[in-house]
């Protein structure tokens, strides 16, 4: 007999390829069903609710797996965290769920965060944890800009060339600019996202708060439904997984 627990995970995505299990170097999935293995003897399947990229951290990741029934969650919480004491990685939580909620396909909502320190002189404490734009950004703008992205559209323009969604229909359900003292963030939410979505909005934002788009060029640049017409692909450091939703009885305690 096993258990679903549901974990919320926090992690440095500098030393990791990505969240996904793959050949090509070390993942948070795999330190992680490593961790598990160490303490069931049992080599266990861990499933993320986003596969965040190379260099994307998580502040609220979510992923489950199924332990042995005497294994309480707070027992598996804190046998990953000490197996994981000497990676970038924390289980900040963990609760048991019904046998069929599932991370990935239970969620009904994710939200990212976007840092960005729009400054000459380069961060010294957060590199590699925010974008440094050595242009001054106009967070007002910014806004105006991301006010066009808000809703249900077609955002072809703001997907990478390898996403592999079907549809590149999405609704943002939240695209929030803020000034936060030296730094701006963009909070952004919707149920599901494309690749690279939030890291191309966040590049073509960028270009409205240095005045070298205004909004209407945003609009443009998202009905032309091609990724030609938008800006930059904004680099991941900058990008963290903040919070995963889910239905009633399945969601994060309180």
């Amino acid at each position: 007999m096993t258990r679903r627990i549901f974990i919320i995970v926090e992690y440095d995505g500098a030393p990791f390829v990505g969240w996904q299990r793959q050949d090509n170097g070390i993942t948070v999935q795999q330190k992680l069903e490593e961790a598990a293995f160490a303490f069931t003897g049992e080599h266990i399947l861990v499933q993320g609710a986003g596969r965040t990229d190379s260099g994307v951290h998580a502040l609220g990741q979510v992923a489950h797996l199924d332990v042995p029934e005497k294994f309480a969650p707070n027992r598996v919480m804190e046998a990953l965290n000490a197996h994981l004491s000497h990676t970038a990685i924390s289980v900040l939580d963990a609760y048991e769920v019904p046998d069929d909620a599932h991370a990935r396909f239970s969620a009904i909502g994710r939200r990212y965060l976007y840092r960005i320190l729009p400054r000459r002189q380069p961060p010294a404490i957060d590199a590699g944890r925010v974008w440094h734009h050595k242009q001054p950004l106009d967070a007002i703008a910014m806004q105006a800009g991301a006010n066009v992205l808000i809703g249900r559209h077609d955002f072809n323009s703001f997907r990478a060339a390898q996403c592999q969604a079907e549809s590149s229909i999405r609704t943002l359900d939240m695209l929030r600019v803020e000034q936060v003292g030296a730094e701006i963030h963009l909070h952004v939410e919707a149920r599901s996202f494309l690749h690279h979505q939030v890291r191309n909005i966040a590049g073509t934002l960028a270009l409205v708060g240095t005045g070298k788009w205004q909004p209407d060029d945003v609009k443009a640049a998202l009905l032309a439904a091609d990724r030609s017409a938008a800006g930059p692909t904004a680099p991941p450091h900058g990008l963290y997984l903040t919070d995963v939703f889910y239905p009633a009885g399945i969601g994060r305690r309180v």
